[in-house]
């Protein structure tokens, strides 16, 4: 009996012996890393946490803006897209526009929101141009539940802004910080309203800069030039968030969040903001002018990668690279040729298209600006005074509320030999489709307008009257130059 107790009591102390030494070799190897058999061991560090004292506060940050971001709802009446051709003018339901509505249709109600910016005391506001694009009604709520009616100021697709203006005094206001001191890996706060989450904070940092991710639809027809050179941060955002403020740590605005890359629609780890310096400019222009006033250097320029620089002999990566110049343009004047590389707008380094086209965007049409170039293996600094798309220096006047552009078409005057050939007294020539209204009504180029809800139109800017603050159905009269008269029915 004693001999088993014995056997007993040596098996338990065997065990718990190979336990331990089998804990303890687990326990070294698991912060260990042996490259070869025959390599010495090294020891993998184990990771410090941070002590509250060093860790990032955004607490200062998230309440020095969140009071200035309010939540934007629009409501938009839209009516389905009837498609009516008549081609014989006696036709009996050709009466039935005369008051410019459709029979028996009802107008649909859309409603959306999303995100803006308080940047002045007395009631401005910045937002995305499509947060409140084609809305007949803007409805403002600060953080505080107060709300308002808003009014576009200006807006402008190419750069997606726009400018709210509610009648309010002492609002709570939110700093520009510089965005060309953004760096990758800075922390930053994105604030806005996703999902009619009001007042929402997230956290994330820089990415990267410069991106160009092609989500603004490039239209020169209907006076769309896209400019993208986004703030790519990890801060997540989702639908309703648009229009909202991107803040650095100090609480300074440092982007206009304005878009996600989503398969679903949904935040998925990537989110961009239009660069604050950009979106400072644009929306001065907006206040002042009511158009954005673009400079243009004048050239087509293409991003320095391995392929060009094998074609083109290019013996560096870094700039942007000259392809084609236009001659009269800024410049072609300050001696600017094909080949050259442009290396610095001013003291900014350039490195890609996106970046050059943000720097040059922040200046007007007769700004004086300094170009540093290379051409072949010499460096130099060129001034050059920047023009408008016009090739002028003058200011571009104040537009319209874009009727036009929504039209998607342009237009030209209609010579008097035309007039007399077809046997008509006046019109506004269609002379180019883009995406748009009258293209989706079933117009064709060179359709000649003569008359909208039996208004006579000679140009263009009688166009813009009629159709300014119309709402609901209209009817286009004209003719072809074959001399087939039509007659085309759609809603605005």
């Amino acid at each position: 009996m004693k001999r088993i107790i014995g056997i007993f009591l040596i098996a338990i102390v065997g065990g718990v012996s190979a336990l331990g030494l089998n804990a303890f070799y687990s326990k070294k190897q698991a912060y260990s890393y042996t490259s070869s058999p025959s390599s010495n061991v090294k020891y993998v560090s184990m990771p410090r946490i941070a002590s509250n004292e060093g860790a990032v506060d955004f607490t200062a940050a998230a309440e020095m803006s969140v009071h200035a971001v309010v939540h934007v709802k629009t409501v938009m009446e839209t009516q389905n897209s009837n498609q009516l051709l008549f081609t014989d003018p006696r036709d009996p339901f050709h009466d039935f526009f005369g008051g410019g509505g459709f029979p028996n249709q009802q107008p649909q109600i859309q409603q959306a929101s999303g995100s803006g910016v308080i940047i002045s005391a007395d009631g401005y506001i910045v937002t995305n141009n499509h947060v409140i694009d084609h809305a007949q009604k803007i409805e403002v709520t600060l953080n505080d539940k107060r709300t308002y009616e808003a009014r576009v100021i200006g807006k402008d697709p190419s750069y997606d802004l726009a400018v709210l203006k509610i009648d309010e005094k002492n609002l709570p206001t939110v700093m520009y910080g510089n965005s060309d001191n953004v760096k990758i890996g800075q922390w930053v706060l994105a604030v806005g309203n996703p999902f009619n989450l009001t007042s929402t904070v997230t956290a994330g940092i820089i990415s990267a800069k410069a991106r160009n991710i092609n989500i603004i639809d490039n239209n020169p027809q209907a006076g769309v030039n896209a400019v993208e050179s986004f703030l790519q941060t990890d801060a997540a955002v989702n639908p309703g968030n648009s229009g909202g403020a991107l803040v650095n740590t100090r609480g300074e605005l440092i982007g206009i969040n304005t878009a996600i890359a989503s398969q679903t629609g949904s935040y998925a780890g990537y989110a961009f903001a239009v660069p604050s310096n950009l979106v400072k400019k644009v929306i001065s222009d907006l206040i002042e002018f009511g158009a954005v006033q673009r400079a243009y250097l004048g050239v087509s320029i293409l991003d320095i990668d391995s392929k060009l620089a094998k074609d083109k002999n290019i013996d560096a990566s870094q700039g942007v690279y000259v392809n084609t110049v236009i001659e009269g343009g800024s410049a072609s004047l300050a001696g600017i040729k094909e080949g050259d590389i442009i290396l610095r707008v001013g003291s900014t380094v350039v490195n890609s298209v996106p970046e050059l086209q943000e720097q040059i965007s922040l200046y007007r049409p007769g700004d004086k600006v300094e170009v540093g170039i290379r051409r072949g293996n010499t460096e130099s600094d060129l001034a050059i005074i920047l023009k408008n798309k016009d090739n002028n220096t003058n200011a571009v006047a104040k537009e319209s509320l874009e009727v036009t552009h929504a039209l998607g078409a342009t237009f030209e005057t209609v010579s008097d030999e035309e007039k007399s050939k077809l046997h008509i007294e006046n019109g506004l020539k269609v002379s180019k489709l883009e995406s748009g209204k009258l293209k989706s009504a079933g117009i064709k180029e060179g359709f000649i307008i003569t008359s909208i809800d039996h208004k006579q139109v000679n140009s263009k800017d009688e166009l813009k009257s009629v159709l300014e603050n119309k709402k609901g159905g209209i009817l286009l009269e004209g003719v072809y130059s074959n001399g087939m008269r039509a007659y085309y029915a759609f809603g605005l």
